[in-house]
């Protein structure tokens, strides 16, 4: 991200909801944004994941330039190096567990990979919910569920907005750990926004932004060596 801008304009009214934010994310390494409500967290989410277009200034992703793409282009690249995991689940509640957890290799055309989604439903704890909808399953569940969805294709990144924000304390608690775990495992560069301290302090970095703009940034430790799954 490099001098990054972004500005809401009406007909009587421009709003800077970013304004010159720079930063870097090495390969594997882990991010956690935090900040109050209206602090620009989830919009620089949007702009890094190409969701939307920045005002001025460049996303760079995997040494592609993101403004530089056309819609489709941006959409493939999301679709081969990218991996969401949303406060809301987003789970598609006529498909089962494992049907979610198979829609990002069904974008890209890739079929016969149900034993990979079954083993990642397996190591969330989610072995016999296979055939389950979400409207079967706890809002944990769903969780794990979206989990397995975000890293079934690899992603190089994955991209997590407020994922313990719908549920509680003790349900949370194991959420994170898989998702850390999950990560650390793939090798796969991790960036979330969140409000909870205890989540943000798991990251090895956290940028702390206000009114728009990055304030202060901490280091939690060394860096981990990922072990990537073969």
């Amino acid at each position: 991200m490099r001098d990054l801008k972004k500005v809401h304009r009406t007909a009587s009214h421009e709003l800077t909801v970013l304004r010159d934010v720079s930063l870097t994310l090495d390969e594997g390494d882990t991010m956690a944004i935090i900040g109050p409500s209206g602090s620009g967290k989830t919009t620089l989410l949007g702009l890094c994941a190409g969701l939307d277009d920045a005002t001025s200034g460049s996303v760079i992703l995997d040494g592609q330039a993101m403004e530089s793409l056309s819609q489709d282009a941006r959409a493939a690249l999301r679709n081969r190096l990218v991996g969401f995991v949303f406060q809301s689940f987003q789970l598609i509640p006529t498909l089962t567990a494992i049907e979610n957890v198979l829609v990002p290799l069904e974008l890209r055309g890739e079929r016969g990979r149900e034993k990979e989604a079954e083993a990642l439903l397996k190591e969330v704890g989610l072995g016999d919910r296979l055939d389950h909808y979400p409207l079967q399953l706890s809002g944990g569940e769903q969780q794990r569920v979206a989990l397995a969805r975000a890293f079934i294709h690899r992603p190089k990144i994955l991209f997590a907005d407020e994922p313990t924000g719908n549920l509680d304390a003790e349900t949370s608690a194991p959420i994170v750990e898989m998702l850390f775990r999950l990560n650390r495992d793939a090798g796969t560069a991790l960036v979330l926004v969140t409000h909870d301290p205890a989540l943000a302090v798991k990251a090895r970095r956290v940028v702390k932004m206000s009114g728009g703009t990055v304030v202060g940034e901490e280091e939690n430790g060394e860096r981990e060596c990922p072990q990537l799954r073969i």
